[in-house]
This record gives structure tokens, sequence and C-alpha cells, in this order.
């Protein structure tokens, strides 16, 4: 049976709400919570972007159960990969062993704000780089490293998980599967492409983890509901060769301005039939993924939501 989770969606709540709404998706009984990590929202409409480590913090400490991840970190520009690997191995300690660090190449939107945005293929050879110096320093190496991209003098981290903390890859093609499967525990897609768990299984991933997720817009009123996931997710079917690309929220808010309700109803399931919402998820299931984290659209409508997901929606998954 596949795992549910909860995204702990930083660009439409603040700090302190995405903490609230953590220990309410532990209550209604989500096996674990993902959470985003950008410096700014996607659009100026869903109006939040706090640090995404110093939620993931309070989060390992106020909940008991759940499992945690970052869904996901980039650690090539904004974030030097050794501080990176503090982080993770910090909350990893306050979460006792439930954290899960994600990791992806990320985008202009975000990094942007630490210099310019590098190139594609350079994106891809700093990532390759970076997952060399976080696996190393996880595992408990006294690292020294020279590389193209990153120097690394000396390196160790003095508080971390004996275990080590376990790492996710955000793939969407053969080059980021191939990584995936020399370094990660565990796989993230944001599709539910069937032919991305196959590649991972191909490069060394079979029988880990692979993680999906799924926005979706419950609520009482559909037609409420369609005009909410339009206002706050109209970007969502750009596509990541243009998300990764676009600079500012403005520029989302441009290149999705054509974007209709209708469409953004076709790939975002929206209002209270929860069958459509099963069918969504179930996606990812069958094509082969073992967790799916929902994505409830709108940071108002987060309480309605975990009541349903408690009543309804999360025993009917199982």
């Amino acid at each position: 049976m596949a795992q549910i989770g909860y995204t702990l969606m930083s660009e439409q709540s603040s700090p302190r709400q995405l903490v609230d709404d953590a220990l309410g998706a532990e209550r209604a009984g989500f096996d674990f919570a993902v959470c985003s990590d950008h410096y700014y929202p996607w659009l100026e409409e869903q109006g939040h972007s706090p640090y995404a480590w110093a939620v993931l913090g309070a989060v390992a400490h106020a909940t008991e159960r759940m499992g945690l991840m970052s869904f996901v970190t980039c650690p090539i520009q904004r974030y030097h990969p050794a501080v990176v690997a503090q982080k993770a191995a910090t909350v990893g300690l306050l979460s006792e062993g439930r954290f899960i660090l994600g990791l992806g190449s990320g985008e202009n939107l975000n990094e942007h704000v630490s210099g310019g945005w590098p190139h594609r293929t350079e994106r891809h050879a700093r990532f390759a780089e970076a997952l060399e110096i976080i696996h190393s320093l996880l595992q408990g190496d006294r690292l020294t490293y020279s590389g193209d991209f990153y120097e690394v003098p000396e390196a160790y981290l003095w508080d971390r998980p004996t275990n080590g903390v376990p790492i996710g890859v955000a793939v969407s093609g053969p080059d980021s599967c191939a990584l995936a499967g020399t370094y990660a525990d565990v796989m993230i897609a944001t599709e539910p492409k069937a032919e991305l768990v196959s590649e991972f299984e191909a490069e060394g991933g079979a029988g880990k983890p692979k993680y999906g997720q799924v926005a979706i817009c419950y609520g009482p009123d559909e037609q409420r509901c369609v005009r909410l996931a339009h206002e706050q997710f109209r970007w969502f079917g750009l596509g990541w060769p243009v998300n990764a690309e676009l600079p500012d929220p403005r520029a989302f808010g441009s290149a999705s301005a054509a974007v209709t309700e209708e469409q953004v109803a076709q790939q975002i399931t929206c209002g209270p039939d929860a069958k459509r919402h099963i069918d969504a998820i179930t996606k990812f299931i069958d094509a082969g993924f073992t967790h799916v984290a929902l994505v409830q659209i709108g940071g108002q409508t987060q309480r309605d939501f975990l009541d349903f997901a408690e009543r309804e929606l999360l025993p009917a998954l199982r």
C-alpha cells in the first residue's frame, strides 16, 4: 500500500500556519509531510515564502510520528552543498531520524537572488558535484574536495544522525535518473510517469522508494475551487523547462496570463468529489510510486481539507 503525504506549501502560507498545518496533518493520519523550499512564491497571489529550514526545524520538534522531507532543496547556488549537509543533519537529529533530504537542480525563481542563473548543462554538472559533497558529509567523512565548481578545504559534521540522512533526488529524464541511481536513497518526481520509475530502477534504484506529488483543490463548491486553483496554480501547466527559467512571480504571471480556468480544471481536480481526487492520486500509484504527497491549493483551505482527508480521503485510499 502506498504511503500518503501532506505538502507544507511554503508559497501559500505563513511559517506559523505551516507548523500548525503539519500538526493537523499528523493528527489526520498522513504518513509523512514534505516542505517546499522557495525564496519567492510562484505567483504574487500566493503571497508567502518563509525560510523552509526554520519551518522544518519547528515541525521536526513539534511532530512525533510523520516522516519529513525537503521537497526539494537546490544545493547548487543559493546554498553551498556543505551547508545543506549541515542543515539536513540537524533536522535529522531534531526529528529523531524521520527526515529525508530531498534535492533538485533548482529554478531561476529562487536561485538568482545569489547571482546569475547558469545554463542547464552547467546546473547538471554543479548538481553532480553537490551530491558528491553532501553524500560524503552525511556519511560521516572528513571531507576535502576540489571540483570544477566547489572547493571544500575541510569539512566535517559534528552533529549528525549515526546512520546519516537518506537523500532523495528529483528526476525528470535519463540524466537525472542516472544521478539518482548513483546517489539517491529515494526518487522524487512530480509527474506520474512509469518510465521515470523504470529508468531509476535500471540505474540502481530497484527496491528504493519513489515519491510523487499531486496538486488538488478540495472544497464544497467546485467552481470556487476552480477559481482558486486558477488564481494560485495556473503556472502549473507551463512545464519544468519553462518553470526552471522564469525569474520572478511577475514573469510567471505574464507567462500564465492566457491560461483559462477550464484548462486548469483539466489538470487539477477541484471540488468535493473524493473519487476524482483519488483517481488523480492513483495515477502515481499505478505508475509505480510508493509515496504520494498531496498539495491542497489555498493557504486558507487547509483546515477543511485536513478534516476531509481524515474523514474520507485517507480511509478510502487505504
